[in-house]
């Protein structure tokens, strides 16, 4: 359900790669979370980098959505990036997971499938 890959470059750069990698692969960047800083504001000491992406295909989004509107709960996808130690971590929910444990629609599992493929593709040209 989890797919997590290390990096070896520095959080700064990889953040500039993963943004870079979602806009050339067709997904758009909807908002960042820093979580870092939120937890700041909440005056609360988190020691790690930690960014939550929501991203999205809006053509894949649609499809699914056409599909079964209740799968909004479910969307956009996330992708975050983090620092543990001195290693930069970028993970995410499969999209196919996430998505076919929440319809037994073929055609969702189609489209899931494909968002699934692209974002593995985003975090591997990141990494």
């Amino acid at each position: 359900m989890k797919y997590i890959v290390t990096s070896n470059k520095p959080i700064t750069q990889a953040i500039i790669d993963l943004e870079k990698a979602i806009t050339n692969n067709g997904f758009g960047i909807l908002h960042v979370h820093n979580v870092k800083a939120t937890m700041a504001k909440k005056n609360v000491d988190f020691p790690h980098e930690c960014y939550v992406y929501e991203v999205c295909n809006p053509h894949i989004a649609k499809d699914i959505l056409s599909i079964d509107m209740d799968l909004i709960m479910a969307l956009p996808c996330r992708i975050s990036i983090y620092s543990v130690g001195n290693q930069t971590k970028i993970s995410m929910i499969k999209p196919m997971d996430l998505l076919t444990n929440l319809s037994s629609s073929a055609d969702v599992t189609k489209h899931a499938s494909k968002a699934e493929e692209i974002s593995i593709k985003i975090i591997q040209q990141a990494k």
